[in-house]
């Protein structure tokens, strides 16, 4: 109860630091900005959920592309693609996550796999879906193992 408390107050603090600071650079293409918010808010809800976050937004100097957010749930280690929409009218967010895209975050975990000292863990790719609508609460749609490291035949 206490640390969701704090989770909050801290979430708030990032929030209106953000705000603040927006005004004197230049502001991001609207969905950037949603998918900024939308890993910042993804970011909280793992915490909040006993996830320990160790990296957002990895990149690799020898492929392109990032992991949003690398965390520990217990003793695996998860790579989690955040996808973030402001409405559910058109497809789902999780949808956007397609056969490129996996095979994108697979190389990318390799890589970041390689820097580890201890390489066994146990590890699965999630995906976390936020819808931000308009005058609501961001809703969470959370698919753990969406994916395999191989690529199905389908």
């Amino acid at each position: 109860m206490l640390r969701n408390f704090r989770l909050g107050l801290m979430e708030s603090a990032l929030d209106a630091l953000h705000r603040a600071a927006m005004p004197r650079r230049s502001a991001p293409a609207p969905h950037l900005a949603t998918g900024l918010r939308g890993e910042r808010a993804a970011y909280f809800w793992l915490r909040r959920h006993g996830y320990i976050v160790v990296a957002r937004g990895w990149r690799s100097a020898r492929a392109p592309g990032d992991l949003d957010l690398i965390a520990w749930q217990d003793q695996t280690l998860c790579f989690i693609e955040v996808k973030t929409r402001t409405s559910r009218a058109v497809a789902s967010a999780e949808a956007a996550v397609d056969r490129d895209k996996r095979r994108a975050l697979r190389r990318l975990a390799r890589h970041y796999l390689r820097q580890l000292p201890r390489r066994d863990a146990p590890t699965r790719f999630d995906i976390l879906s936020i819808y931000c609508e308009a005058g609501k609460s961001p809703a969470f749609e959370h698919f753990p193992n969406a994916f395999d490291w191989a690529e199905s035949g389908r």
